[in-house]
C-alpha cells in the first residue's frame, strides 16, 4: 500500500529570515511525527524584495519534495495563498505561515483528525502573544461579521488548517478572482474539526499586515458575505429623506402662520446640507466597495501570474 502524501503550502513575502527555518521545522516534524506519510512542501513567493527567493531555490535543489512558485508581481494577501493551495497535489493540504505564528507541531494533530474522517481541520486562536489591541479588534470584527452575515463566520480563524483533496477540488472549481478563504471554508466546507491554540510571536522579521491590509480583509468579507451595508444605506436613506420632508413641512407651516415674525435663517439650511452631504458621501463609499468587488469578479482576471515554478517537471511528463 502506497503512502499518502500531505502537502504543506507556505506563502512568503520578504521572509529571508524564516524561509529555511520553516522548511526545516516542517521537514523535521514529518520525520519525527509523520514518518508513514510522504510530504510535499510548496512555497509560493509573492514577489519578495529580499533574499527569500534565492533561499527557496537552494532548498528546492536540496530537496525534490519541495516545490516553488514565484509570482510575477505581488498579488495580495488573499490570491497568492489561495493559488498555492490549488497547485498542491497531496491527499490533503496544510496551509501554514512562514513566520512561525502557525505552530508547526499542530500538523500531526491536524492529520490525526483528518484520518478520523474530517475533511477540514482548522486552527482557531484563543490567545495571541502579538498585540493585544489588534487581537481585541479582530475579535470585535469577527463578532460583528457573524451577526451581519447570513453565512456562518469562524472567529479567530486565519486560514491555518488542513483541507482534504476533495475540498481543494471544490476550491478549484469556484474560479473566484478575489477568493476569501475564511468565508469559503465557512460557507462551502463540510463538517470540520476546530483545534484551539495560542498564537506565538513572529520568529523573525516584521509583520506585513497593517491597518490598510486589515481594512482590506474586512471590506472583502463584508462585501462578499453580507448585505447589511446596502440595507443600512437604503434604510438610512429613507429615514433621512422622511425626516427632511417632515422638517421642511414644519418650516413651511411656521412661515405661513407667522410670515413676518418668523425669520428663516441660513443655519438650518447649512446644517441640513452638510448633514445630508456627509451621509451621502459615507454611503457612496460603502456602496463603492460593493461595486469594486463586483467589478473585479466580472473582469475575471487570473489569481496570479507566474514568473517561475520549480520542481514541477515530473507532473508535466
Amino acid at each position: 500500500m502506497s503512502k499518502k502524501t500531505v502537502s504543506v503550502m507556505i506563502p512568503c513575502y520578504n521572509e529571508e529570515e524564516n524561509a529555511r527555518a520553516i522548511y526545516e521545522a516542517v521537514r523535521d516534524e514529518f520525520i519525527k511525527s509523520l514518518p508513514e506519510y510522504n510530504y510535499e512542501i510548496l512555497f509560493i513567493d509573492n514577489k519578495s524584495q529580499d533574499n527569500t527567493r534565492a533561499i527557496i531555490e537552494d532548498i528546492c535543489k536540496e530537496d525534490k519534495n519541495v516545490k516553488a512558485i514565484f509570482n510575477a508581481k505581488n498579488f495580495g494577501q488573499f490570491n497568492s495563498p489561495y493559488y498555492g493551495i490549488l497547485n498542491t497535489t497531496g491527499d490533503c493540504t496544510v496551509t501554514i505561515c512562514a513566520d512561525f505564528q502557525d505552530p508547526v507541531e499542530l500538523i500531526p494533530v491536524f492529520v490525526k483528525e483528518w484520518e478520523k474522517g474530517y475533511k477540514i481541520v482548522i486552527g482557531r486562536k484563543t490567545k495571541s502573544q502579538e498585540s493585544k489591541l489588534v487581537y481585541f479588534l479582530r475579535g470585535c470584527y469577527y463578532k460583528l461579521i457573524r451577526k451581519m452575515s447570513s453565512v456562518e463566520m469562524i472567529e479567530q480563524f486565519t486560514g491555518f488548517g488542513l483541507y482534504d483533496k476533495s475540498f481543494v477540488d471544490t476550491m478549484r472549481n469556484l474560479k473566484d478572482p478575489i477568493p476569501f478563504i475564511r468565508g469559503i471554508v465557512a460557507e462551502l466546507g463540510p463538517e470540520r474539526k476546530e483545534i484551539e491554540y495560542e498564537q506565538p510571536k513572529r520568529r523573525a522579521g516584521k509583520t506585513h499586515n497593517n491597518w490598510y491590509s486589515l481594512f482590506d480583509a474586512a471590506m472583502l468579507s463584508f462585501t462578499s458575505y453580507t448585505k447589511v451595508g446596502m440595507r443600512v444605506a437604503e434604510f438610512f436613506g429613507f429615514l433621512t429623506a422622511a425626516l427632511s420632508f417632515i422638517i421642511g413641512i414644519i418650516y413651511l407651516i411656521a412661515k405661513l402662520v407667522n410670515w413676518y415674525a418668523f425669520a428663516a435663517g441660513y443655519a438650518p439650511i447649512i446644517i441640513a446640507v452638510f448633514f445630508m452631504g456627509g451621509i451621502q458621501l459615507a454611503f457612496l463609499g460603502f456602496i463603492g466597495e460593493y461595486i469594486l468587488s463586483i467589478n473585479t469578479r466580472v473582469m475575471n482576471r487570473p489569481l496570479v501570474v507566474e514568473e517561475k515554478r520549480i520542481n514541477f517537471e515530473e507532473e508535466k511528463k
